[in-house]
């Protein structure tokens, strides 16, 4: 491979022909589909060319390759295809119709393409996880990024880009479209950068190549596998190369053709115009599927930890000593273990793991968004992968780092800390509440939050032994070692996590605390409190409720209505009417939010006076729910 320092006249030709049928393909699948970015996929066609012809593809290892700037997925497709990895009818037929596995941007399972990209600017941190990937498990292969020149306005390739000097990837190679056009204008009026200047600074190696000069591309291709740092190529080229009118025009960037100039434009091309056939066909469906081949982990979870309230373990401390423990059990057998950081190990207690197994431990610094794609893309490659991070930095800021994750399907194990309602010294900006909203918000992710250190050390080795993105949350503060009835630890020795299964701590018949996590113990002691004040939900089976001549005067309001209920016992009793009527007025009197002027309540044929919702609560007085129709 790459022995010839240039192609062959007859290798340049063949590729120039693929090339000019190719752009007839990406200027139909576009035309065909009424949408797509023809200009941008035309521009970045021959770099698809030339690398899907060269490249390490049908080798073990492969090389691996990341299309940044996933909406030049027609340029892709079309190049694939023409080189016979792709049915040709099929891409051009079903580009961009629903159900179709070519989407307008470049998704896993098409052959070579190793993540689901368009949101831009994170394919870099990928190709970053699949590089380590190789260095880890000692692969000779390398990784190729391609991306465009807009892209390289956000922040994360900033980020992306020293990590892999950090780490010493010369085994990845970023290849930058540099047409110089985005949507809105020229790269330079958008939003002015240094390109070249910023992988420099970040101690890359630059090349500088004709796009479209196919010995070129090769030659940089050849060059970049036996450099000794990470390399970036600079391929100038021309948006919509090829086609006259279509050259250097950022309103084909994202806009097809009309007719007129899809009729003019394959003419230029000497291309037959089969748009009508294609249409046809696209009535129909596609035939081709894609295929996804996961690598599996074999992981040895081992034996669980068991800790006493003594032990003064929290939850936080607990993972780390499980992440430690799985280190120690399957590095060595080569089920290869990692963890990721972003300057918080001291708090997210991975500084146990760092120390034993350094070459596994990865400092992000303070680059989260990288960090959580370059974890997620090294989970795909059958390696443990653990990203231990506060909550407002592991899912909030990095939501959709952690959305693209889930898309691409990765194994990633997230360890969130310093949620939830124990965070209040560290102010609201820290306090991350919403954890569980967004981690159920992703299709492929589980959440769990264990109420103390014995759960906690049996979920993380749960985790460890299955596929899948887990989420596993905890806060700042330790809590303390949940009891079982019999005073033993309830999730000590004998005890199984089961995903789903809830666990009844205390027995009881009158009501139901559901909690979980830190608010366990609390709900504990609220119970036992409960039962010794001999406070209960509701006393005996017989409750009635009754409600007399109840009157509540606001300014503009007047509840005064004779009112008479007879309600049982787990009965639910509903208002109906008008808006202004004094619905809400009752049912806040009825629940001790409000004193009424006159008028009585009874329970039982007893009056009574309800102060507060605590004694609505012992009066037997459920939940109070206003709903709006």
């Amino acid at each position: 491979m790459f022995e010839a320092e240039r192609l062959e006249e007859n290798e340049i030709a063949r590729l120039r022909e693929l090339s000019r049928l190719a752009k007839g393909d990406i200027l139909t699948m576009t035309r065909l589909s009424g949408t797509g970015h023809p200009g941008g996929s035309i521009s970045s066609l021959d770099i698809y060319l030339t690398l899907f012809s060269y490249a390490k593809l049908n080798e073990v290892p492969r090389d691996r390759i990341v299309v940044s700037h996933g909406h030049t997925s027609p340029g892709a497709y079309a190049a694939l295809s023409r080189l016979e990895y792709l049915p040709i009818e099929e891409v051009v037929a079903f580009f961009r119709k629903a159900g179709s596995p070519f989407e307008g941007h470049v998704v896993q399972g098409i052959p070579f393409l190793d993540w689901s990209t368009g949101n831009l600017g994170q394919g870099l941190s990928a190709g970053c996880g699949f590089a380590i990937a190789s260095k880890v498990q000692r692969e000779d292969n390398h990784v190729y990024v391609l991306m465009g020149d807009g892209e390289q306005q956000k922040g994360q390739i900033g980020e992306a880009r020293r990590f892999a000097k950090k780490y010493r990837l010369n085994n990845i190679t970023v290849f930058i479209d540099f047409n110089r056009l985005q949507i809105s204008g020229t790269i330079d009026s958008v939003m002015p950068q240094n390109i070249i200047e910023n992988y420099l600074a970040d101690g890359w190696d630059v090349l500088e190549i004709n796009g479209h000069d196919f010995n070129d591309i090769y030659s940089a291709i050849r060059k970049t596998r036996m450099s000794d740092n990470p390399v970036c190529v600079i391929a100038n080229t021309v948006m919509g190369n090829g086609i006259s009118f279509m050259e250097n025009k950022g309103k084909y960037h994202g806009s097809p053709l009309n007719e007129k100039e899809y009729t003019e434009a394959l003419k230029e091309l000497d291309i037959e115009d089969k748009l009508e056939y294609y249409k046809e066909k696209r009535k129909g469906v596609c035939g081709w599927q894609p295929s996804l081949c996961r690598e599996e982990m074999s992981v040895n979870p081992g034996r669980p930890f068991n800790y006493i309230n003594e032990d003064k373990i929290d939850n936080r401390t607990a993972f780390g000593k499980t992440l430690k423990d799985l280190g120690d059990l399957n590095i060595e057998k080569k089920q290869f273990v990692c963890a990721f950081d972003c300057d918080l190990a001291g708090s997210v207690k991975t500084g146990d793991f760092e120390k034993a197994y350094p070459d596994y431990f990865f400092q992000g610094g303070i680059q989260e968004h990288n960090t959580a794609t370059v974890a997620g893309a090294l989970s795909t490659t059958g390696i443990l992968t653990f990203f231990a991070d506060f909550g407002v930095f592991g899912i909030d800021e990095t939501y959709n780092q952690q959305r693209l994750n889930d898309i691409n399907k990765t194994n990633l194990k997230l360890i969130i800390t310093h949620v939830g309602l124990d965070v209040g010294p560290d102010g609201k900006t820290h306090q991350c509440v919403d954890y569980i909203g967004l981690s159920r918000s992703l299709y492929n992710f589980k959440a769990i939050v264990p109420c103390d250190p014995n759960q906690m050390d049996r979920v993380v080795r749960y985790i460890a032994s299955l596929n899948g993105n887990f989420l596993v949350a905890t806060g700042r503060n330790r809590w303390p070692v949940i009891s079982g009835k019999d005073g033993k630890p309830h999730y000590g020795e004998g005890y199984l996590f089961d995903y789903g299964k809830m666990d009844v701590l205390r027995d009881g018949t009158d009501g139901a605390i559901i909690t979980y996590g830190g608010t366990v113990s609390r709900a504990i002691e609220i119970s036992e409190n409960l039962k010794a004040k001999d406070v209960f939900m509701v006393k005996g089976d017989e409750f009635a409720l009754r409600m007399e001549g109840i009157t509540k005067r606001f300014p503009g309001v007047l509840a005064n209505d004779r009112i008479s209920l007879d309600c049982r016992k787990g009965e639910v009793l509903g208002l109906l009417g008008e808006n202004g009527a004094g619905k809400t007025t009752l049912m806040n009197i009825l629940y001790g939010l409000h004193q009424p002027d006159s008028g009585q309540i009874f329970i039982n044929g007893e009056s009574v006076k309800i102060e507060s919702p605590a004694k609505a609560i012992q009066l037997g007085i459920g939940m109070v729910h206003q709903h709006f129709k």
